[in-house]
């Protein structure tokens, strides 16, 4: 299984419920829409969950960690200087 993939799967269903609360606001909240709203609620619902997976196979790779820091590093001090997680490598 592909990072990829398993990132896609993960937020598979925040995207689902993201285009659907989108979708059910819009309906409900213009009146010509919410009078319709009896068959075009379980639409969005169809239609959130067909386009969730294109969405999320999208934003996979826009997720993925761009750059690694140096994992001996662990913050700055006030003179900016990097201070080294482990106590061996500070020097002492």
């Amino acid at each position: 299984m592909s990072t990829r993939f398993t990132i896609a799967a993960l937020i598979y269903g925040m995207v689902t419920a993201v285009l659907f609360g989108g979708g059910t606001v819009l309906v409900l909240s213009v009146p010509a829409l919410a009078a319709q709203a009896m068959w075009l609620l379980p639409a969005i619902v169809g239609a959130s969950v067909l386009v969730a997976g294109p969405i999320a196979w999208w934003l996979a790779p826009r997720l993925r960690l761009r750059s690694r820091h140096d994992s001996r590093v662990r913050h700055q001090d006030e003179a900016g200087h990097w201070i080294p997680r482990h106590p061996a490598e500070r020097g002492a």
